[in-house]
């Protein structure tokens, strides 16, 4: 793969992996609108590993919280505020790596991947991200975080799975529909992409272990660096906006815009 097009898609996924407009359109649509190769599961693979570690830093306060906890419920201890945290974000994952695991498996996921259905989940997504930020509640803070928070959570983010919908914008949109704060609705759904990302990679490197295809080189590092540096620039950015008040109008615009072009094209 040229040098220009790991820089691209690298700073592409980065940039779109946590701000609520879909990382999964964009890199998708980088081959289809250009022409240009697509960069294939691998460079998939290494620039969500670079987006990993920078959640993983950006939140490692938290992060730090969900190891305990996850020790925690190893050893039999459910009561701590830790384990709990632990126990919500894995209910929050389950539909996610289900609905993942049948789409991979049945080669479903295929079929997702032109710019129409890019489309109408772009635009259908920023609908229902400003309805959700115009008319929800900030009420609540992650502290109060429910299973049945985490079920929907959960529910929302393997639709997500449809290019376009946007992971973090899904969660976010019902994390806002169930009355949480903008800045709590963001970290959690952040803080699920950790162990969905995870389980993403590890099904994707064993596909490609498996076809034989594991390619480790510079390029690889070099995309996975350029990801991880542009996520952190981002989450840096959306975490002040929300901090200083921001709503999520910025986001929901783009993605009209770029939904309604994306029809246009198709």
């Amino acid at each position: 793969m040229e040098v220009f097009d790991i820089i691209v898609l690298a700073l592409i996924q980065g940039v779109t992996e946590f701000l609520p407009i879909s990382s999964s359109g964009h890199l998708v649509l980088w081959p289809l609108l250009t022409g240009r190769a697509d960069q294939g599961v691998t460079m998939d693979v290494a620039v969500h590993l670079g987006t990993l570690v920078a959640v993983m830093l950006f939140f490692r306060a938290d992060m730090a919280r969900l190891f305990a906890g996850t020790w925690d419920v190893l050893r039999g201890r459910f009561g701590t505020s830790d384990a709990r945290l632990a126990l919500l974000i894995a209910v929050a994952t389950i539909p996610a790596v289900l609905a993942g695991a049948v789409l991979k498996l049945t080669g479903a996921m295929d079929g997702l991947r032109s710019v129409e259905i890019i489309g109408w989940a772009t635009l259908i997504g920023g609908v229902l991200l400003w309805l959700a930020d115009r008319f929800g509640r900030e009420t609540r803070t992650g502290d109060g975080w429910t299973m049945r928070d985490a079920v929907l959570m959960g529910v929302a983010q393997a639709c997500a799975l449809v290019p376009g919908t946007s992971r973090s914008g899904a969660c976010m949109t019902m994390a806002r529909a169930l009355g949480f704060e903008r800045s709590e609705a963001a970290r959690l759904a952040l803080l699920m992409a950790v162990p969905t990302i995870l389980a993403a990679g590890t099904l994707e490197t064993a596909g490609v272990i498996a076809d034989g295809n594991l390619q480790l080189g510079a390029e690889l590092v070099l995309g996975a660096t350029l990801s991880c540096a542009a996520a952190l620039a981002a989450l840096w950015l959306m975490m002040g906006m929300f901090a200083q008040n921001w709503t999520m109008t910025p986001f929901v615009i783009y993605r009209l815009i770029l939904g309604a072009a994306l029809l246009l094209l198709a």
